[in-house]
């Protein structure tokens, strides 16, 4: 099996355990504070390792506090860095209520940088497919990640690699035109259901409605069809407790005189009860299950059924980081 490049940061987690995100000016004493690794390329990367299947964690390590933090863990997890910088990490802070509802806090350092000339050394005779997260492309280096994505989208042999994006939920926030060159590569988007449904409004309706504000789809099932509309591939809407809905890439067929019709695979793939510790990472860990879910032949529903076990899995702990793979 060939290896998937898993781009983007790092980051080390402070996890704020807190009753209720307070008010403010007001004061709240919390629980716990715990240090984890996260970042949403480090949490793809530890689900696609859960599955053994092979890929590598393309995220520079910095220096400073947080910087020796990850290090350390990395020497022990048996990761080279992928690139070191002479610039101190960031962290994030996480935020998770009674709820187990997280609200991140993000300081970002050098995890967040990149250079397309960093993957110059790649072998992509055994690449098959590439993970990208919004959250760097919306940084002030993205345009590297989106140039190299573009520059490299016929670099395996067998043709294009599947290219899975993760815009995440500063999709908003991203550069339009950054967004449509990641589109005319063809991505799997991987999203929950507000991104979805906030971001297919921008493309439907634009920027804002008759009463000023955003347009949102109510509906994921339009939702999806107007974003595979503009990657013609395939979307995964992750709809917590509830599973996710998932449309494929539209196939055209014929029908008849009338020329040429299309036909959409969707569906919703079911969700699997779960008593929430926290939601951190749950969507990464459900992209990187979904990414390796496919990568062994399984359709696009089951590996939305298996992804949604494991993201079940992730949110009944603290943190991210599974220490085994559920029953799949």
């Amino acid at each position: 099996m060939k290896q998937t490049l898993v781009i983007g940061s790092t980051v080390v987690d402070v996890l704020l355990d807190l009753p209720r995100i307070p008010l403010r000016g007001e004061d709240v004493n919390i629980n716990s504070c715990t240090y984890r690794l996260g970042g949403c390329a480090y949490n793809v990367y530890k689900a696609l390792c859960l599955f053994d299947s092979p890929a590598r964690l393309c995220s520079p390590v910095g220096t400073g506090f947080y910087g020796s933090m990850v290090r350390e863990a990395f020497a022990a997890g048996g990761i080279d860095p992928f690139v070191n910088l002479e610039a101190e990490n960031g962290c994030c802070y996480c935020l998770v209520d009674g709820d187990g509802e997280r609200t991140f806090l993000s300081y970002h350092g050098a995890e967040y940088v990149f250079a397309r000339s960093w993957m110059a050394n790649i072998d992509y005779s055994r690449v098959d497919s590439i993970f990208i997260c919004g959250i760097e492309v919306e940084d002030p280096s993205g345009n590297e990640i989106v140039d190299f994505v573009c520059e490299h989208s016929q670099a395996c042999p067998a043709g294009t690699p599947e290219l899975y994006f993760a815009p995440g939920p500063r999709i908003l926030h991203i550069m339009p035109g950054r967004l449509k060159r990641i589109f005319a590569c063809h991505p799997v988007l991987h999203l929950n259901e507000t991104e979805a449904c906030s971001f297919a409004g921008r493309l439907a309706y634009g920027d804002g409605s008759e009463s000023g504000g955003f347009a949102v789809i109510p509906d994921v099932e339009e939702a999806a069809e107007i974003l595979t509309g503009h990657t013609n591939n395939a979307v995964v809407i992750t709809l917590g407790e509830r599973g996710c809905y998932y449309r494929a890439a539209p196939l055209l067929t014929r029908a008849g005189k009338a020329g040429s019709t299309t036909i959409a695979v969707c569906g919703y793939a079911r969700g699997f009860p779960a008593a929430v510790k926290d939601t951190v990472g749950a969507g990464d860990a459900h992209c990187g299950a979904l990414i390796a879910a496919r990568k062994q032949g399984k359709s696009l529903g089951e590996a939305c059924e298996i992804a949604n076990k494991v993201g079940a899995a992730v949110v009944g702990i603290s943190g991210a980081a599974l220490e085994k793979l559920p029953e799949v």
